[in-house]
């Protein structure tokens, strides 16, 4: 297990100066809205046509994923995918930033049309929104301070971990036995980890790589890792409205699949490509 992470670190490092660009940026909620997009009968694909722009809820902080580069400008895996689906429909692509739990919920409002943020499918959240077909696959991984003797998933049981409520990572947590504390991004999780103030944190692989090269002195480490990886989606409304985009936009992650577009922006925020399982 360790030689696979220790080899994927080497191939992030290659890409340090293209990924690690600072975890913190602006994280306030944006002014692109989607209008009256969720009203009955309406079909979504031909409103985001008609306005010619489309509006993804997205964190903005969340490195390589969602962030703010050196800059200041908004750019990551996610980001770019986004603008790439979006140029796909023949619009423009428009992001709203915000707290997580705020972004869900602006789905369900029909403020924004979907998510840009690496949401992972799970079950419980397939019976909320329809997903598109995946355009990354992602390893939950624990991580630890490096004295730690967390060393299996299992071990999470009696121990306190920190992630975003309604997370993929909490509820993992929460399922092997945690306590989860709520946070409002990365940057504060690590924060508590390293003041001894929790036990443990779950997030992406990826991440935890791409924090490494910016802060090579940290002494974390990965503990332990999920089975299998998730599934990583654009999340829309389930709704009939819905169904015209969320075809359009599978056939363009086909496209952007197929055309190399997806493995060249995974390998130059990642170092590594995750669009295959």
């Amino acid at each position: 297990m360790m030689n696979k992470q220790i080899s994927r670190r080497g191939f992030l490092t290659a890409v340090a100066g293209a990924a690690a660009l600072g975890l913190t940026g602006c994280g306030g909620a944006g002014d692109a809205t989607a209008g009256s997009a969720s009203e009955a009968g309406d079909d979504l694909l031909a409103q985001i046509q008609d306005r010619g722009s489309m509006v993804f809820a997205t964190e903005g902080t969340w490195s390589p994923w969602t962030f703010h580069n050196e800059a200041g400008d908004l750019t990551g895996y996610d980001i770019e995918v986004a603008r790439a689906i979006a140029a796909e429909l023949g619009v423009e692509a428009e992001f709203a930033e915000g707290e997580w739990d705020g972004l869900l919920a602006g789905i369900d409002s029909g403020r924004y049309d979907t998510m840009a943020n690496g949401v992972s499918v799970t079950e419980e959240r397939e019976e909320k929104y329809d997903f598109t077909e995946p355009y990354a696959y992602n390893r939950i991984v624990v991580i630890t301070t490096a004295d730690s003797d967390i060393a299996r998933m299992d071990d999470l049981a009696g121990k306190t971990t920190a992630n975003t409520l309604g997370s993929s990572y909490a509820i993992l947590a929460e399922s092997h036995g945690a306590t989860n504390t709520g946070v409002d991004d990365f940057n504060q999780t690590i924060q508590l980890l390293e003041s001894g103030r929790i036990d443990a944190t779950l997030n992406d692989e990826v991440v935890f790589y791409d924090y490494m090269n910016q802060h090579p002195e940290a002494n974390l480490k990965i503990a332990a890792e999920n089975d299998e990886p998730t599934h990583v989606a654009f999340p829309l409304r389930k709704e009939a409205a819905t169904a015209s985009l969320l075809t359009a936009m599978n056939d363009a992650i086909v496209t952007l699949r197929e055309n190399g577009t997806l493995p060249e922006l995974s390998n130059e925020f990642f170092g590594i490509d995750i669009t295959e399982a």
